[in-house]
């Protein structure tokens, strides 16, 4: 261990020791979300995410609730459950809160992708950089790790996490392209694109959040597609608001922290990318274009209720 000391006024140390403790949560934060995105498939497994979730939840006094697929079926899950029927490994929906305020404040909510591991199914990918695809957890070990930095700094705010986790695999009774599944909000969809299946288990998370909350803001974040990085490269992640303030918030994060983003459309005129012929809506546009801003068109489309997304 290497110790380190800092030589301050008296008039500086109270903001000295509140930068002190901000780093050491900060940086404990950031060691739970690179240690969980490096581990191999086999070892982080969703029943492994969802049992780091419920000790971190212990540690630190978290309120914490695993839903495993009997209850995900009792819910009517089918676009999670959809894509979690080809793999061996159980799917779970991972819930963990931090009270940080009254009861009558309105909790911010992160969602966060948790495929620990993309095969992309029936729709299977190139061979080639496919063990990366173990990173597909990032999102959903974002927000466990967001979840941790409030609870050290002890942040005067309401913030629940809500993590989908699962694998993609092309097993015997994988989802297959042409297939119609039904959402848990009775949206039916029809599938394209198995390996379109982010978004797949990201609505029924929010329309979990939807009928378990009143959130003030409602975040998911997602390694959702790569066409994003078709159009902003390496640099940037992708941003999709309903609430120009809320993006201008996190735009303005993003700079501060070196984290930056940029502000994609959500205008009506994408949707039509996502139309079917025989369900509510496709799970991904057929063409090459616009495929991260259909993604997030079709995530839309469960966020209405939410004025702030």
């Amino acid at each position: 261990l290497t110790a380190v000391s800092f030589c301050v006024t008296r008039k500086t140390q109270a903001a000295a020791e509140k930068g002190v403790l901000e780093a050491q949560a900060l940086a404990a934060a950031q060691a739970r979300v690179q240690r969980l995105a490096n581990l191999p498939g086999n070892l982080c497994t969703p029943s492994y995410l969802a049992d780091e979730a419920k000790k971190m939840a212990k540690k630190y006094d978290l309120k914490s609730k695993i839903l495993d697929e009997k209850d995900m079926r009792e819910l009517g899950m089918g676009a999670l459950l959809a894509v979690a029927q080809g793999s061996r490994e159980e799917a779970k929906l991972i819930v963990v809160e931090y009270r940080g305020a009254d009861k009558s404040v309105k909790p911010t909510v992160l969602v966060g992708k948790g495929l620990t591991f993309d095969a992309g199914g029936i729709s299977i990918k190139p061979a080639g950089q496919m063990d990366e695809m173990k990173y597909d957890m990032c999102g959903g070990a974002t927000v466990l790790g967001a979840l941790e930095f409030a609870a050290l700094m002890q942040l005067p705010i309401n913030l629940v996490g809500v993590v989908p986790s699962t694998e993609n695999m092309p097993g015997g009774k994988a989802f297959k392209p042409g297939d119609i599944i039904t959402a848990m909000n009775g949206t039916t969809i029809e599938i394209l694109n198995t390996d379109a299946e982010g978004r797949l288990i990201l609505c029924d998370a929010l329309t979990y959040v939807e009928k378990n909350y009143e959130p003030e803001v409602v975040i998911d974040m997602a390694t959702l597609t790569g066409a994003c990085m078709v159009a902003l490269g390496t640099h940037a992640t992708g941003l999709f608001s309903n609430n120009q303030a809320l993006a201008d918030a996190l735009l303005k994060a993003g700079t501060n922290s070196g984290d930056r983003a940029w502000q994609l459309p959500l205008w009506s005129d994408y949707h039509d990318l996502l139309k079917s012929n025989f369900a509510d809506v496709a799970n991904c546009s057929e063409g090459r274009y616009a495929g991260a801003i259909s993604a997030a068109c079709f995530l839309a489309k469960f966020t209405e209720q939410f004025k702030s997304w």
